[in-house]
């Protein structure tokens, strides 16, 4: 099972997958290029299989080549995955400035498991948002959590795509009218995916339920769009949680930053 999984996930859900509703930038031999909100430059590919360490080096060159000429990318990000083949890349990486983060497990599953009852304390109430103050609360939440500086060009893009009639599921968890917990769904066109993204839960309202009942929602969702796997890329404070629920870690990913020197 771990290997059609991890194979789904670099046929389906890699290069074009990743950019979805984003703005592509161009490529470069196997790299892909695209430029998210808040200025973030982001770096993606399929594989690298029999690229030696000169041509891994050379491909890290044009990646940073390609942004630095322009004036709105603020960090690079290169996404590494555990399981590529891809000699010197660290080190080709680390050279040239970038700094990698905390790795992340990709986690994939069958969306029946997670699309279970869940009960959680009363007075929470999940649901999809409604209007644009909701989004607002969301994005602001979530940056409160992830301590993201940036959060309100995400707020800014998430509403725009929302009006635009985007299917991209926003849901959230209200108590007392307050956003506490959050999450969207974002099912892939022409795949057998929909991801699991922005999940992110106020410190004093985790550990009672709240976001395994977001998460079976959005796979309750999924499944109603006619998707069978749910996948995500989850810090250590979710991992478990989705274990749980039947998902199977098949690799982790490694994000690698670059800031560009004027920020």
């Amino acid at each position: 099972m771990h290997h059609t999984l991890l194979n789904a996930y670099d046929s389906q859900l890699r290069t074009s997958a990743e950019m979805l509703r984003q703005s592509s930038t161009g490529s470069h031999g196997p790299l892909w290029f695209a430029l998210f909100p808040g200025g973030r430059g982001f770096v993606t590919y399929e594989s690298l299989d029999g690229a030696g360490e000169d041509e891994i080096a050379e491909l890290v060159d044009a990646a940073v080549e390609h942004f630095d000429a322009r004036s709105d990318v603020k960090v690079i990000e290169w996404k590494t995955r555990a399981h590529d083949v891809a000699p010197g890349l660290h080190e080709a990486l680390i050279s040239r400035g970038f700094a990698p983060e905390e790795p992340e497990s990709i986690m994939i599953g069958e969306a029946a498991l997670l699309a279970q009852e869940v009960r959680v304390p009363a007075g929470v109430e999940i649901r999809p948002v409604r209007d644009a103050a909701e989004i607002w609360a969301m994005e602001e939440m979530r940056g409160s959590v992830f301590a993201d500086a940036e959060w309100r060009a995400r707020a800014e893009a998430t509403l725009a795509e929302w009006s635009a009639g985007s299917d991209t599921g926003l849901w959230i968890a209200l108590v007392d009218g307050d956003v506490v917990s959050a999450g969207r769904l974002e099912p892939v066109p022409d795949t057998d995916f929909a991801g699991l993204w922005g999940g992110a839960t106020l410190p004093q309202w985790r550990g009672r339920g709240i976001y395994r009942a977001l998460t079976a929602r959005r796979a309750r969702s999924a499944l109603l769009q006619g998707k069978r796997y749910v996948n995500a890329d989850c810090t250590d404070l979710s991992r478990p949680i989705l274990e749980r629920s039947g998902l199977i870690k098949v690799s982790t990913t490694t994000p690698y930053i670059l800031r560009q020197p004027s920020v």
